[in-house]
């Protein structure tokens, strides 16, 4: 027998479905993100875009996110945390030297010479994390998600060099103040070229060396330019990933422990492929396997000679700590004493 619904009953019913639809549907969270540039290469292809993409599905929340690379955005790379704080982007892939002149505070991640190495690179990230994420709150109502490496950031140059010292009297790209001011101690003139530029300014002559790490320069091209690379590691080009208050306050407070946990993994997952990309690209850049990860080229590789690493990693109390805190301390009065407190034990610096 076949149970028949009265029509009256058929048209609520059917009607309810059709209110559920939508519901269903708003309750989906749609966030709008900045990515790293394309042109910075596989940590963004590979470990970042993934990610973004599917989102839903590596936090286990209904967020949807529109994500875009910054350098398809026309946004630059050194207004990140002012378009955040005007509410244009709810999570940004946030680029540390290229916005610390809006906040010093961020510099203190990854001075020259505090990061020789990933293992200390990490144990930084992890002393310094908490405040940055205070002050990105404060002045921007931005938090701090995660910490990451792009990975050592080393020299690549168009005339032959055997040691650092060499580049006395060639101008060098640059990307923030820290390192500007460490190439002007060894004798070079510090240029501050975007990375996008950097490529044709080698090509130009408007710069004869260029700094950033082997598997970006691998990906941008730069040994097609340049003869020498010298895989000494200045800074790690720690960056991070952050998110305005607005957009984290949307959500309850297990989704916000979902979300973080999601990030966790992510910069876990990212500083483990910038070592492996690190040494792989190095081996690119000169013709040599194993080179899986990116293209062949034939740079002359300079070997690190003890005086080299000592000259950088003397160049934390010489150079970069006290011409930073000096700025950063106009800003923000308690700044290079939180890093003594946080950062300095970790160095072993008194």
């Amino acid at each position: 027998m076949t149970l028949r619904l009265p029509s009256k009953m058929l048209a609520v019913a059917a009607l309810a479905a059709a209110l559920v639809l939508p519901a269903a549907a708003q309750d989906r969270i749609k966030f709008k993100a900045i990515g790293q540039p394309l042109a910075t290469g596989l940590i963004q292809k590979n470990k970042e875009q993934p990610f973004f993409e599917n989102f839903a599905q590596r936090t286990g929340l209904p967020i949807d996110v529109d994500y875009k690379p910054i350098d398809t955005l026309g946004v630059k790379d050194t207004e990140q945390l002012r378009v955040m704080k005007a509410g244009l982007f709810d999570i940004v892939s946030l680029r540390v030297s290229q916005n610390s002149r809006d906040e010093p505070t961020l510099l203190g991640l990854d001075l020259v010479g505090a990061s020789p190495d990933y293992a200390t690179g990490r144990k930084v990230a992890n002393a310094y994390f908490s405040t940055i994420d205070e002050r990105l709150q404060k002045q921007f109502n931005v938090k701090l998600l995660g910490v990451w490496p792009f990975g050592p950031q080393v020299l690549f140059c168009k005339k032959p060099i055997a040691k650092l010292a060499d580049v006395k009297g060639m101008k060098v790209r640059v990307y923030d103040q820290n390192l500007a001011k460490f190439i002007e101690m060894v004798g070079g003139t510090p240029v501050p070229v975007s990375f996008a530029d950097t490529h044709q300014s080698l090509s130009l002559g408007v710069v004869d060396c260029a700094i950033t790490g082997p598997s970006s320069a691998n990906s941008a091209g730069w040994p097609e330019v340049t003869t020498h690379q010298l895989p000494l590691g200045f800074q790690m080009a720690l960056n991070g990933y952050a998110i305005s208050l607005k957009a984290w306050n949307q959500l309850k407070p297990d989704q916000q422990a979902k979300l973080k946990t999601a990030f966790d993994g992510l910069t876990s997952e990212i500083w483990t492929y910038s070592e492996e990309l690190f040494q792989d690209a190095l081996n690119c850049n000169q013709g040599k396997d194993p080179c899986t990860t990116g293209k062949k080229f034939k740079l002359t590789n300079v070997a690190v000679s003890p005086a080299d690493l000592e000259l950088v990693r003397g160049a934390v109390t010489k150079v970069s700590l006290p011409v930073w805190a000096e700025v950063c301390d106009k800003s923000n009065a308690d700044c290079s004493k939180k890093w003594n407190a946080t950062v300095a034990p970790v160095l072993g610096l008194k």
